[in-house]
């Protein structure tokens, strides 16, 4: 279950990072270097919540910009407008959510991953594990200061949130 949590967790934030690394210039829109993300819906697997949720993008003004630091890292900034729909596909019930961020992840020499978000962030998708062990909903959406530290082979390290949830989407999607 934990492999599959940092699977969902990793494939959105590696969507995104490979979106940034093929957006046109021509869509940026926020001065030198930004790029708009293109966003992929995508399906949490029913083990987080006893269903599957759909997760699709109806608003996406969301920019990047990656930064190459002197130790080899590579540092993207993700800023501007993101709205998800998250919908329980087994009952058809739906919320939509402010996940704007702003945020910044950075990738490691190593291939660990720091992630740093402020503002309003989601979805949040845990291990049920990993979300007994930081206190948190296996799906939320949160506000405030997450932060969050990912070894090379997926393993979740540290997650604090310097805020609080949101919504827990599981009991939201009930």
């Amino acid at each position: 279950m934990r492999r599959i949590a940092v699977i969902v967790a990793l494939g959105a934030m590696l969507g995104m990072f490979a979106g940034v690394l093929t957006a046109s210039p021509a869509l940026a829109g926020r001065g030198h270097k930004w790029q708009l993300v293109p966003a992929t819906p995508f399906t949490i697997p029913e083990g987080f919540c006893g269903f599957k949720i759909r997760v699709t993008i109806p608003v996406n003004k969301e920019y990047s910009k990656i930064l190459k630091t002197s130790n080899g890292s590579m540092t993207t900034l993700f800023s501007g407008s993101l709205k998800v729909t998250l919908t329980n596909l087994s009952t058809g019930k739906a919320i939509t959510e402010n996940v704007s961020g702003p945020g910044k992840g950075t990738t490691h020499p190593d291939g660990s991953l720091t992630i740093a978000a402020k503002g309003h962030n989601g979805p949040v998708v845990l291990a049920p594990a990993d979300a007994k062990r930081f206190g948190l909903p296996t799906v939320s959406v949160t506000a405030g200061a997450l932060s969050e530290s990912v070894t090379a082979n997926g393993a979740i390290t540290a997650l604090s949130l310097h805020g609080h949830v949101l919504v827990d989407v599981c009991a939201a999607l009930t």
